[in-house]
């Protein structure tokens, strides 16, 4: 994993998502009510819907296409129809910046 600075802090309000793509991967990041902070792969597990687009429910993120949530801080699924989880990522602010735990985009050999 690398950490990979973002400039979204400032505009990333609570109870606010956003996506975004760092290192090559599409990510959604999370900003609760309470201010804490949480990055999560931006494809539904259920049906490669952008949970981006979606709706933050307190720590729950809910895919606008099926309705399915997942659980913003451990990835897990929550609500049916997804029942895969989804992967999370390290972020933390610094400054206005964003830091995000990625890994490095893999070429093949």
């Amino acid at each position: 994993m690398s950490l990979h600075r973002v400039p979204l802090g400032a505009d990333l309000p609570t109870g606010g998502l956003r996506g975004l793509v760092v290192a090559g991967r599409a990510l959604c990041v999370v900003r609760t009510d309470d201010g804490s902070l949480f990055a999560l792969d931006d494809e539904c597990s259920h049906e490669a819907e952008s949970l981006s687009e979606g709706q933050l429910l307190g720590c729950e993120i809910e895919c606008p296409w099926h309705f399915g949530r997942f659980d913003v801080t451990t990835g897990e699924a929550v609500a049916l129809p997804a029942m895969e989880p989804v992967r999370t990522y390290r972020v933390s602010a610094d400054g206005e910046d964003l830091l995000i735990d990625v890994p490095e985009a893999q070429t093949p050999p």
